[in-house]
C-alpha cells in the first residue's frame, strides 16, 4: 500500500497498490469530491500506472492542480520511491 499527502487539492491522501505488472489497484482518496473520485479510481483500476501517469498529469481545476493531477504526481513518487536504497 502506498500513501501520498496531496497539495492544493480538497482530497487530503490517495492511498493505493501496485502489483509486479505495474498495475494500479485498489485506489481510494481521502477527502475531496467522493463521486467524482471513486469514478476515477474505477476508470484507473486495473490500468498501467505509465498510462495513468501520463493521462492524468497536468489535469488543471484550482490552484493549478486537481485531483487526477495528484494522482500522477503520486505515482511519480511512488515508482521514486523504488528507486531509493531500502533502509
Amino acid at each position: 500500500m502506498f500513501t501520498y499527502f496531496t497539495s492544493g487539492t480538497c482530497s487530503r491522501q490517495i492511498i493505493f497498490e501496485v502489483d509486479e505488472n505495474n498495475t494500479l489497484h485498489n485506489l481510494k482518496f481521502i477527502g475531496g469530491c467522493s463521486g467524482n473520485l471513486q469514478g476515477v479510481a474505477r476508470l484507473c483500476e486495473g490500468k498501467n500506472i505509465d498510462e495513468i501517469e501520463t493521462i492524468l498529469s497536468g489535469v488543471k481545476c484550482r490552484n493549478n492542480t486537481s485531483c487526477p493531477d495528484q494522482l500522477s504526481k503520486a505515482i511519480s513518487a511512488y515508482k521514486k520511491s523504488l528507486e531509493e536504497p531500502k533502509k
